[in-house]
């Protein structure tokens, strides 16, 4: 991606971020206070003059300045594409030196004179002049030895390949199926539990035999080995892998104030509260558990040009028990009401949970691409039990598909109900916890 496409992307988000910061009345010093950032770093958001590294300013931004759900889930789609943007222009200007100097042609040695290529190889024109006689002919010019060098080291990179491809072919031939299968790792099938997503020949194209159901001849002539084209050459690897980038968010928050957390500690061991984007760290240290509710978001982003549809969205429980004994922490007082942005909500004490579409919301299936991402918030609920859960994806693309796990960093998410147990609040400028005032 170009220069060009970085700066547009950025330029985008910015347009939306100015909109939003405009119509909310705020000057860039009032956000800064409220966002604890500083307002030169806000004027250069809405400038397109820099892109965040991560998108929990821009959220906790937009929210501030009152953002519809669906102004969000723009803010959100546009900074996805300026960042990838943003990337890719780095990785570009690590190759700009290389590709400078490169042409469709292969080039010479540093410091070598190209060498003109082989009459044998090659048809002599007629107006080649007679100095470029074959190798044969009495007038041809001697070889040098490093040409001789060059002949060699050629010949032997084709044995080389040659010996690799009969080897790939031959694998194919022998069973090779469940080798992909395993690269792949998420072929369709059973995989409601970790254990059967582990299976040590999961079939790739979703059928219950563990052999791949492609023909070991792409081209279909008879007479083509296995492995290869019927011209003989190495066939292209067929892809493997999840077909889409996936990035999780397991502790969103609404606002500020909206997320609680059941901790086995007394107030005064445990930590104050974070801020949204050091929320993960936070519960980790703390061994926290999100009380009453979670809310997960979940953003899928294409690899390339193909199209990925997104089939079903499933919940899938691992376990539940009695709520947790432990104590009520909230991490902040006095926000006031944010806009609630719930795209699919599950009732964790149903018995077969499921991701329904909030009023709205469309259901699935959906479409991804590399230029046209999706985000998904699920909020998950419970009032009187604690659940292990994780979610499920159901993808297709071309004649591949497979079913994509989503959970904490390989974890399943653990939501608590916590009524009826002891809680306490941090408020703005305090330096302890202080009990809970209702209302």
């Amino acid at each position: 991606m170009g220069t060009a496409d970085s700066t547009g992307e950025a330029e985008r988000l910015a347009a939306l971020l100015s909109t939003l910061k405009e119509r909310s009345g705020l000057s860039y010093g009032a956000l800064g206070k409220r966002l604890h950032l500083s307002a030169s770093t806000l004027h250069r958001y809405c400038n397109g003059d820099a892109v965040p590294a991560d998108f929990a300013p821009l959220n906790r931004f937009a929210r501030l300045c009152r953002a519809t759900p669906e102004e969000l889930v723009e803010v959100h789609r546009r900074w996805i594409l300026a960042d990838a943007a943003r990337e890719q222009r780095g990785k570009g200007g690590a190759g700009t030196a290389g590709g400078a100097a490169g042409s469709d042609a292969p080039t010479a040695d540093p410091g070598t004179p190209a060498d003109p290529p082989d009459a044998d190889d090659t048809q002599k024109s007629p107006d080649t002049p007679d100095t470029q006689a074959t190798p044969d002919s009495p007038s041809a010019p001697r070889p040098r030895p490093r040409r001789r060098l060059v002949l060699a080291a050629t010949a032997g990179v084709i044995a080389v390949a040659a010996t690799a491809a009969l080897l790939v072919g031959r694998l194919v031939d022998d069973g090779a199926g469940a080798g992909a299968g395993q690269a792949a790792g998420v072929a369709r099938g059973p995989v409601a539990s970790p254990e059967a997503a582990e299976s040590p020949s999961p079939s790739p194209s979703g059928s219950a035999s563990g052999k791949p159901s492609a023909s070991p001849s792409p081209s279909g002539t008879p007479g083509a080995s296995p492995g290869s084209t019927a011209d003989g050459k190495p066939a292209a690897p067929a892809p493997t892998g999840v077909p889409f980038h996936a990035s999780v968010r397991a502790h969103a928050w609404e606002n500020q104030c909206s997320q609680r957390y059941l901790v086995d500690r007394e107030p005064d061991a445990v930590r104050p509260p974070p801020v949204e984007q050091d929320a993960p760290a936070w519960v980790a240290a703390m061994g926290a558990v999100s009380a009453d509710e979670q809310v997960v978001e979940v953003t899928l982003q294409g690899k390339g040009s193909e199209t990925v549809v997104l089939q079903a969205l499933h919940v899938r429980v691992v376990r539940t028990g009695e709520p947790l004994p432990w104590t009520d922490y909230g991490t902040g007082v006095g926000c006031g009401g944010g806009v609630a942005l719930r795209t699919f909500d599950v009732d964790l004490d149903q018995g077969s949970p499921a991701a329904r579409a909030a009023e709205g919301q469309r259901p699935f299936p959906y479409k991804i691409s590399e230029s046209d991402p999706e985000m998904f918030r699920v909020t998950a609920h419970t009032g009187g039990r604690e659940v292990s859960w994780y979610l499920e994806v159901e993808w297709s693309s071309g004649e591949r598909q497979g079913v994509f796990r989503v959970d904490d960093r390989g974890r399943p998410f653990r939501t608590s109900a916590s009524a009826g147990r002891p809680a306490y609040d941090y408020p703005p400028g305090a330096s302890e916890w202080s009990e809970h005032q209702p209302g």
